[in-house]
């Protein structure tokens, strides 16, 4: 006979995955909106934080809304993303950051593309939490060379079948920047090949203004270098800057 605790494993089918760099001020908030995206799916969706160095009350926070916890110390997303991922127990993969909300209809549109068999995956298209000028022109700096670079994709929040990830060799741990585009456009190139599209789910996040809160809404009109610095993805000057020496979230 099987345990209880065996079949609880059993039942879970999606993990959403969240890098966590001192993230107090949001975590919660988007722990509460995987959650209430979770209710169509009881019992399948396990939540995992990775906590990468942080020091203030992230990991409190997350242990309070049941979440499984990892602890990690590189400097580097795709190696963050990658370890929440390798201890996942669910056949789907679904990553957000820690300063986005995903909507409620999220997790169960990307199970139904999943499951049409059409879709190898794909990501989310949403709103940050206010919009300026600045922004709108600042977004579009970025948005137009990384769309030169890595062609039509949407990022955000990212969701495949964890076989699919593992095919790709996940995310490309010699990038410190930009690794969800590169992330992005090697699971297209690889539904290409297995007859399937790349999705994307409409108006499905709300994400933090928090880096233009911080230098500004016209930040990449008067520092172009930060695009270059995307471009490039290996700059470790811009790259402790935008995420992984930003102490004061």
């Amino acid at each position: 006979m099987k345990s209880e605790k065996a079949n609880f494993l059993e039942d879970i089918r999606i993990s959403v995955v969240i890098p966590a760099h001192n993230e107090e001020k949001y975590i919660g908030k988007c722990l509460e909106s995987v959650i209430e995206a979770s209710k169509l799916l009881k019992d399948q969706v396990e939540i995992i934080v990775v906590l990468n160095r942080c020091t203030d009350r992230t990991e409190e926070i997350a242990k309070t809304y049941h979440c499984i916890t990892l602890k990690n110390n590189d400097k580097n997303l795709s190696k963050i993303r990658n370890a929440g991922i390798k201890i996942a127990r669910g056949e789907i993969i679904v990553t957000i950051d820690a300063d986005t909300q995903m909507n409620a209809h999220v997790l169960s549109k990307a199970v139904d593309n999943l499951m049409t068999g059409k879709y190898i995956g794909g990501g989310v298209t949403g709103k940050f939490e206010r919009m300026s000028l600045g922004i709108f022109v600042s977004t579009l700096l970025l948005i137009g060379p990384l769309l030169f670079k890595y062609g039509a994709i949407s990022v955000g929040i990212f969701w495949c079948y964890k076989k699919d990830y593992e095919s790709i060799s996940g995310f490309n741990e010699n990038m410190l920047m930009a690794e969800d585009a590169d992330f992005a456009k090697r699971l297209k190139v690889w539904g290409k090949k297995n007859g399937k599209k790349y999705g994307t789910i409409q108006n499905g996040m709300i994400t933090s203004s928090r880096k233009f809160d911080k230098h500004g809404d016209w930040i990449l009109l008067k520092r172009p270098k930060i695009i270059l610095a995307y471009l490039k993805g290996t700059d470790y000057k811009y790259a402790d800057e935008a995420y992984y020496e930003n102490h004061d979230r």
